[in-house]
């Protein structure tokens, strides 16, 4: 639970799903690609009798929810994608996982160490990263061959008929700025915020300006 959570419910009714087969849960033996997570909560919406919903999606998440978008062009209310994995950079590159120690991938997320350590603590207990060893096993069963991004999903973006919002921070490290540039060139009507003083995880450094910009966002007429 993060402070961002609360910080969005004290506006809005929040869900906040685990993806199947991270953190825990069962690892579904048949789940192979981004957009089968992506029909799986269509399904929970559809479970719910969720409608006209505005859809936030954080890095990995962004991803997910950008190809829930393509699925279904005008069925959410608002799109927000922070620093949504999911396109090819055209010249840099998306930080490869398989390169790094769990404690290094994670903290190149951060822009201020001193926010990975409050909430993680300077040396992570072994269960913790256990638990993100398990996770990058799921995520390279789904994403790793093209390495975290879509070829067809630029293509599909020009359909979506959600307003959306692309917030990127300044100092990410992990997917470059320029994927924001181009989610904002690729979904029509979108605009492209970048919140200063944050890297990746914009929701864990920078959690009361990235609510207030979705806040707002989500509130316009």
């Amino acid at each position: 639970r993060l402070p961002f959570y609360d910080a969005l419910a004290k506006r809005f009714t929040v869900y906040v799903p685990s993806h199947p087969g991270y953190d825990g849960s069962e690892r579904p033996g048949w789940m192979r690609g981004v957009r089968d997570i992506a029909v799986n909560y269509q399904s929970l919406l559809a479970s719910l009798d969720l409608s006209d919903v505005s859809l936030v999606g954080l890095g990995f998440g962004g991803w997910i929810a950008a190809e829930m978008a393509t699925m279904s062009p005008r069925a959410f209310r608002r799109l927000v994608l922070v620093g949504a994995m999911g396109v090819k950079p055209r010249h840099g590159e998306i930080l490869d996982q398989a390169l790094l120690s769990y404690i290094a991938y994670v903290r190149a997320g951060f822009e201020d160490q001193s926010v990975f350590d409050r909430l993680y603590g300077a040396d992570p207990p072994t269960p913790l990263l256990e638990q993100w060893d398990l996770n990058r096993e799921m995520t390279f069963r789904i994403a790793w061959k093209p390495y975290m991004y879509n070829p067809t999903l630029p293509h599909l973006l020009g359909g979506v008929r959600a307003r959306s919002l692309i917030v990127w921070g300044r100092g990410n490290k992990v997917v470059p700025l320029e994927c924001g540039e181009e989610y904002a060139r690729a979904l029509p009507g979108s605009r492209l915020a970048v919140v200063e003083k944050a890297g990746h995880f914009v929701d864990m450094e920078q959690p009361e300006a990235l609510a207030k910009l979705i806040t707002e966002f989500a509130a316009e007429s």
